[in-house]
């Protein structure tokens, strides 16, 4: 599973709201590390050439660079890709890219040791939580401000407000280099097929469960390890429908944000469609590839929330001729203060170069060859989702309907689009899957699962 975040924050939100960038991962926070002295504030560590255009940070020849990448729904040759770039561009340089699936759990000892590698992709389920290493991370304004390697500058290049995620106490550390849009997935083949079209609010879901269950189908499916899907679509949909006191108020953790009409509205309706027997049975104990299969291939359900990355995540178990396409998640009525359009888009793959890594300059090296248009396009074109370099994905999507209709949704939302930390901020998304696990199977209600997730909001409240 992969869970991404990539804060293009709506415009009139987070002015003077909290502000934390990509917080704790979705485990527990790990241990704090050591705190480190290394390359100074902007990290400088290791040996260093001349600086010029086409090195702008002073990579020195026949110097080493050390990567290590998450290997998660996106792999990590993409980053193998770009490494293979700065050695071609470089004389001598070699740059080993190893792929972990702990990152946390490989990398923690070697921070403590004051070894890390120049560059490494934070992310997955047992990251690095970001509070513990702050200190220790080089800041990367000086990446944006390089030219790529086509000659513009990047921050010219890049969608508005991806520092947003990766920015912490007013330090630019971790850039978030593929763009996630969250929305309903469905089979567009199928739907044409019956006559269907996704649903805009969620009166229409429950008529589209009522059809579907005439077909021999469900409306949705889940898995035990992403229950919290229907979480991140139930807030989505909520803070559609009341704006930003909807959504300042999950994100700050107030004692009643749960009990707002908005997300009210979305869980009773949620409980109507359990209720109803829209989804398909079983979820709580179906690994959640196999539950996603469902939908995917065996077409027993239409409909599927889920971030960007389902395409590249579920490639081999999809039906041929699915046409995946996503669409904007429902609102709970026609009248609701965002309009349908509007997305929660965000920025994920966390990358960061620490102070102490022995080769400061190659870490940020490898990040503006994957900013070039060689490697994101080959990134798009491979993984099936746009980077946060804006303008290479061609109109037919490399053949890919998903990735299609994730540029098209990012069109239509405008300025429309909005993202929250939360859940990762605070490390809640592990108690979260036990409330909605109960929920969706019907052990709980939506009173219920109010007071479940307030419980674990309150709790967070108290010990931050």
């Amino acid at each position: 599973m992969t869970i991404q975040d990539k804060p293009m924050v709506r415009r009139d939100f987070l002015r003077g709201a909290l502000v934390l960038g990509v917080g704790v991962p979705l485990s527990a926070t790990l241990a704090s590390c050591a705190a480190g002295g290394g390359g100074g504030d902007n990290g400088s560590g290791g040996a260093t050439g001349k600086k010029s255009a086409k090195n702008p940070f002073g990579l020195a020849d026949n110097s080493t660079v050390d990567a290590v990448i998450f290997n998660g729904g996106y792999g990590y040759d993409y980053v193998t890709f770009a490494a293979n770039i700065v050695e071609k561009n470089h004389k001598g340089v070699k740059a080993k890219v190893s792929p972990s699936t702990q990152i946390g759990q490989q990398l923690q000892p070697r921070f403590v040791g004051g070894n890390p590698p120049d560059l490494i992709d934070n992310s997955g389920a047992g990251a690095i939580g970001f509070n513990t290493i702050l200190d220790q991370l080089s800041e990367l304004d000086d990446v944006l401000a390089s030219n790529n390697l086509e000659g513009t500058k990047i921050s010219d290049t890049v969608y508005p407000h991806v520092k947003d995620p990766g920015t912490f106490n007013g330090k630019f550390l971790a850039l978030n280099y593929v763009m996630t849009v969250y929305a309903l997935w469905y089979s567009e083949s199928l739907f044409q097929e019956n006559g269907w079209t996704p649903p805009k609010t969620w009166d229409e879901a429950i008529e589209l469960g009522a059809k579907a269950k005439t077909k021999g189908k469900y409306l949705f499916v889940w898995g035990k390890e992403a229950a919290t899907y229907y979480q991140t679509m139930a807030m989505d949909s909520a803070i559609k429908e009341g704006g930003d006191d909807v959504l300042n108020a999950l994100e700050s953790l107030d004692p009643k944000c749960w009990s707002h009409p908005a997300i009210q509205g979305v869980f009773k309706a949620l409980e109507q469609i359990v209720k109803a027997g829209y989804f398909v049975p079983g979820g709580a104990g179906t690994q959640f590839t196999k539950a996603q299969a469902q939908w995917s291939n065996d077409q027993q359900a239409i409909l599927y929330p889920s971030g960007g990355w389902i395409e590249n995540e579920m490639k081999k178990a999809t039906k041929d001729g699915f046409k995946m396409t996503g669409a904007p998640e429902p609102t709970v009525t026609s009248g609701s203060k965002m309009p349908y359009e509007a997305l929660r888009s965000a920025a994920g793959e966390p990358y960061i170069v620490p102070k102490q890594g022995k080769n400061v300059a190659g870490g940020k090296e490898i990040l503006r060859a994957m900013l070039s248009k060689d490697a994101a396009t080959n990134f798009s074109k491979t993984r099936l989702a746009p980077t946060i370099v804006k303008g290479l994905v061609p109109d037919d999507g490399f053949g890919s309907t998903a990735l299609v209709s994730q540029t098209k949704m990012l069109d239509g939302a405008g300025d429309n689009v909005f993202n929250y930390q939360f859940v990762d901020l605070y490390g809640l998304n592990q108690d979260q899957l036990v409330v909605w696990n109960s929920f969706l199977s019907g052990g709980t209600d939506a009173a219920g699962l109010t007071t479940g997730l307030q419980q674990i909001t309150d709790k967070a409240a108290a010990n931050k």
